[in-house]
């Protein structure tokens, strides 16, 4: 039987996050996408993986609306591929993916991938150089009839729905143009979506690669898919491991390495980190006081991982001039731990371009 601490350090070492040094190249978490939310997002999660990023070339780099309608970075010569491998399996996909946008698509007898088809086109005729996303939005809507729309309360308006919004944009061939907000959408040159992907940019297989074990329920709710989906295409070389009582899978290729597992060093990650994304988060943190604490509703922290485990959680905090970074430990940390937690600081206050000011452990 398989212990939850031996597939943490799996995927700390699966995710790359015990190495010192990387290429965009060889950094496992681009193919299946950085997510970029907050000032912390994905160039910091290649920063925490060993990647210079000061020292890379931005145009290197896309990003997009993809999974869960998230923005998410990747490799830009993975794109036609990436937006091949993101699009829905089916109508039915499609569906679970736009939420309650669905609803009055299905009334109006509309399928649900001719709608983003539809959606796509109109992007892509608007935005024939950078776009903010409510010009795009408002030109949108206005071309959009009724089944397409929503009004929204907040803003007292009518509006196209957000999610199918997003999860067309690719299909438009759109980027967005990085460090906006709100966000800026631009066309990319010559898009056009490949026929076929490499299996590592496929989302379930980079999924059970870098977060594995996992169920397939834990799976369909990273992807926004249905578990009948899933089901459908699950890898034919997944194999069942118990962990702790409970069937998993993982991919027959990586099972040597998670009964094996080891994992050193120590990392400040990001809120969004796809190290935090995993859905078995009872597994991840058990007392739920913590998990609570670790994923609330609203603010998220980061959390430290020491030796392949979460040690504690940190906050940035700025004010004026001063940068400081809060750590709440979980467990008492020795001296070697809390200068390796206040060197990764200082790597974060470089990577923010500020001064650090001090850690404040609480």
């Amino acid at each position: 039987m398989i212990d939850r601490r031996l597939v943490t350090r799996y995927r700390v070492h699966a995710q790359q996050l015990d190495r010192e040094a990387g290429s965009l190249a060889d950094t496992a978490v681009l193919d299946l996408g950085a997510q970029d939310t907050g000032p912390d997002g994905a160039l910091w999660a290649l920063e925490a993986r060993g990647v210079d990023t000061a020292a890379i070339e931005e145009r290197d780099l896309v990003w997009l609306w993809t999974l869960r309608g998230a923005p998410h970075c990747y490799r830009r010569a993975d794109l036609a591929q990436v937006a091949a491998a993101v699009a829905p399996w089916s109508d039915a996909d499609a569906a679970k993916r736009i939420f309650d946008a669905a609803k009055p698509l299905k009334a109006a007898g509309i399928p649900i991938l001719e709608a983003l088809d539809v959606v796509a086109g109109h992007m892509r005729a608007i935005v024939t150089a950078p776009t903010a996303k409510g010009e795009l939005s408002s030109r949108l809507n206005a071309a959009l009839p009724e089944p397409y729309q929503r009004f929204c309360r907040v803003c007292d308006a009518v509006h196209v729905y957000e999610q199918p919004f997003r999860i067309a944009a690719v299909r438009a061939g759109l980027e967005l143009e990085p460090h906006t907000s709100p966000p800026v959408l631009r066309p990319v040159p010559g898009f056009a979506p490949a026929e076929a992907f490499e299996d590592r940019l496929d989302p379930l297989r980079a999924y059970l690669r870098l977060c594995g074990p996992a169920t397939v329920k834990e799976a369909a709710e990273y992807l926004d898919s249905p578990v009948k989906e899933v089901k459908a295409h699950w890898p034919e070389d997944a194999v069942e491991v118990d962990v702790e009582g409970e069937a998993r899978w993982i991919l027959t290729a990586d099972e040597d390495a998670l009964r094996g597992a080891e994992a050193g060093g120590t990392r400040l990650v990001g809120p969004y980190d796809l190290f935090l994304q995993n859905r078995d988060r009872a597994s991840m943190v058990p007392d739920p006081v913590r998990r609570k604490a670790l994923w609330p509703v609203l603010g998220r922290p980061g959390a430290v991982l020491t030796s392949g485990e979460i040690a504690a959680l940190w906050r940035p905090r700025k004010s004026g001039k001063r940068f400081t970074v809060a750590v709440e430990p979980w467990r008492a940390l020795t001296g070697p731990e809390r200068t390796a937690v206040e060197a990764e600081a200082e790597r974060l206050a470089a990577f923010r371009g500020v001064p650090l000011t001090g850690v404040e452990f609480t």
